[in-house]
């Protein structure tokens, strides 16, 4: 995790344009691009304005900024109002700030595998306590209209 002082162990500039597979054991911020694989780490932030393209596995992730590809945390993945995420979410702990873009599916919870449905795709399973809302008065999961006309289309 990031030090005490805010200080991350890794830094990539906002000019760092970086392609291929990257491993880090402590704290990683993203300030540019980087397209590739990012496996192994600590805690990864994506900055706004900069952009991952890839999967990543690592324990704790924050995106500021564009991500395309899926995400595995083995403790929380945060995104905050300017996140913007096309991939697949797979986590304990999933926080989701109001404003915040996802494209994809999530099995979030203690026992994160999905469960398949009689078509053979996997469905997303995400207790309430599991799923915080940022930005939505207490915190606490609520159903939306596009929440339920998403649910609606699911099981069709």
């Amino acid at each position: 995790m990031a030090d005490n002082n805010g200080d991350f162990s890794t830094v990539f500039g906002a000019d760092a344009v970086i392609k291929g597979e990257m491993t880090f054991e402590k704290s990683l911020r993203l300030l540019g691009r980087f397209e590739g694989e990012i496996t192994n780490g600590g805690e990864l932030v994506v900055s706004d304005g900069a952009t991952l393209r890839g999967d990543v596995k690592v324990q704790s992730v924050q995106i500021d900024g564009q991500v395309k590809g899926n995400l595995d945390a083995g403790q929380k993945v945060e995104l905050s109002a300017t996140a913007r995420v096309e991939g697949d979410i797979q986590s304990p702990r999933l926080e989701v700030a109001e404003g915040a873009m996802l494209i994809g599916r999530c099995t979030v919870g203690v026992d994160n595998q999905a469960s398949a449905s009689p078509s053979g795709e996997k469905e997303a399973s995400a207790p309430a306590e599991a799923v915080s809302n940022k930005g939505r008065g207490n915190g606490s999961a609520r159903t939306t209209a596009a929440d339920r006309r998403a649910a609606s289309l699911r099981s069709r």
